[in-house]
């Protein structure tokens, strides 16, 4: 067998060993030899699988490849599973314990919804397209919350059914969960991985369709229920005194508050009255201030003004004109009485007039 054919067998190749019973398939191959070589004859293996049951366990490893490859196997475990469902369908056989297994189990548990059984074979050729159709027929029916799938135990063969690729692709494309309960601890089908949940008893498989445990709830519901009429009988005798101490007292409340609000008003009075004195001490300085401010204004008026106008009235006279004019000094004046302060200034003028400091004198300028 060619390396790349024996790579391909894929996960087979673990399971043989010298002495395991094979089925092959191939083709001859003869080689004519040469001048060095004598002839020979080999068959040439392409495929292998394990004769018996190894064969059937090859074919279901073939098909889970199969399944895998196409994304079926946790198609399932995606969907929500409600914690209460209200109706369930069950897929067994019409004449096995593994559904009064599983209505008894539900029973311990509590629950009270409604079972829609549908019986279909479960261990011939007819087996996987009954079962198929039933499930088809709950799933459509739009009544079942989830699907059990349950059987009890058997061999390979009998449990085959359960690994039909069509069936399990059926179940991977349903949009209700399915549960499976097939056989016993050790038996494992396509069925268990392509289901939502695999279980390996009807009460398992009764556990996980209804999660929640109705008679447990329905004990704690009642122990909860107990203590909150207990609680609340203790808020209402609590509330009860309350009120009773609040009725006895409302003159002491009132009292109290009155005796506050004295106290505040005491305060109050007492706060004006040492903010009234501050105010008043504060008006009586600045008044003092204003005072001493005006007699200050008062001594300006009275002295120091009066020597400060004569000592500007002494400088103004000193450079009073007239006065240079009675010592002896005459002034210019052209004829719109303007002084002229140069000689050429006069000598532009024809009449002028000389100012004396007791008149005026007319005059004209004759020289050059």
């Amino acid at each position: 067998m060619w390396r790349n054919d024996w790579e391909r067998l894929g996960a087979i190749t673990q399971s043989l060993a010298d002495g395991v019973e094979v089925v092959v398939a191939g083709g001859c191959d003869y080689y004519p030899g040469s001048a060095s070589a004598s002839p020979s004859f080999s068959f040439s293996v392409a495929e292998l699988r394990i004769a018996g049951e190894g064969d059937l366990l090859a074919q279901i490893e073939q098909r889970r490849r199969a399944l895998a490859a196409d994304g079926l196997l946790d198609r399932q475990r995606a969907l929500h599973r409600p914690l209460l469902p209200r109706t369930i369908g069950v897929v067994c056989g019409e004449t096995g314990k593994a559904g009064e297994d599983l209505l008894a189990a539900l029973e311990r548990r509590g629950w009270h919804g409604r079972i829609v059984w549908a019986y279909a074979p479960v261990q011939d050729r007819h087996a996987a397209p009954g079962i198929a159709q039933a499930l088809r027929d709950l799933a459509g029916s739009g009544v079942v919350d989830v699907i059990v799938v349950t059987r009890g135990g058997g061999s390979l063969t009998d449990l085959l059914a359960f690994s039909d690729e069509v069936l399990c692709r059926t179940v991977a494309l349903l949009a209700v969960p399915v549960v499976a309960s097939i056989g016993h601890h050790t038996d494992r089908t396509l069925l268990d991985e392509v289901a939502a949940e695999s279980c390996s008893t009807p009460t398992h498989a009764a556990e996980v369709a209804v999660p929640l445990d109705c008679a447990a709830a329905r004990i704690g519901l009642t122990g909860a229920a107990r203590r909150m009429s207990m609680h609340g009988r203790r808020a209402v005798l609590v509330r009860a005194r309350a009120l009773v101490a609040l009725s006895r007292a409302p003159a002491e409340h009132v009292a109290r508050h009155r005796v506050a609000l004295r106290q505040r008003a005491r305060e109050l009075r007492a706060s004006a009255r040492r903010q009234l004195a501050r105010e008043h001490e504060q008006l009586r300085l600045e008044a003092r201030q204003l005072v001493r401010q005006r007699d200050s204004a008062l001594r300006d008026l009275r002295v120091r003004r009066p020597a400060e106008l004569e000592r500007l009235r002494l400088a103004l006279a000193a450079h009073d004109p007239d006065r240079t004019l009675q010592r002896g000094y005459a002034l210019v004046e052209d004829s719109g009485s303007q002084p002229l302060t140069t000689a050429a200034a006069a000598r532009a003028q024809h009449d002028v007039t000389l100012r004396f400091a007791d008149g005026r004198v007319g005059a004209k300028i004759t020289g050059k």
